[in-house]
């Protein structure tokens, strides 16, 4: 659970220094791919629903959703179908 969460908050401290600026599509891609892995990792090892979903999950991938929204308008294709839409939805 302490590495989730720290894993959680230096992504989100690190989009937080970074909050005037749009992240370049490289940039959103990964971070996409590695907080799912994280995410649906952490949640096979049974890390409790309260402390995936914490504050700062919310805001990680609220971040993360309105810079894909940004990217799917301006430059179309850009994701190529990487999104922070779960699967499971």
């Amino acid at each position: 659970q302490q590495w989730y969460s720290s894993s959680m908050k230096v992504i989100c401290m690190w989009l937080a220094d970074r909050l005037d600026l749009q992240l370049h599509i490289y940039q959103l891609k990964t971070l996409i791919k590695i907080v799912k892995k994280t995410y649906r990792d952490f949640r096979l090892q049974g890390v409790l629903e309260g402390t995936l979903n914490s504050k700062t999950y919310d805001t990680v991938h609220s971040r993360l959703t309105v810079e894909e929204a940004t990217v799917s308008v301006t430059d179309a294709g850009g994701l190529q179908g990487i999104t922070m839409k779960d699967s499971d939805e």
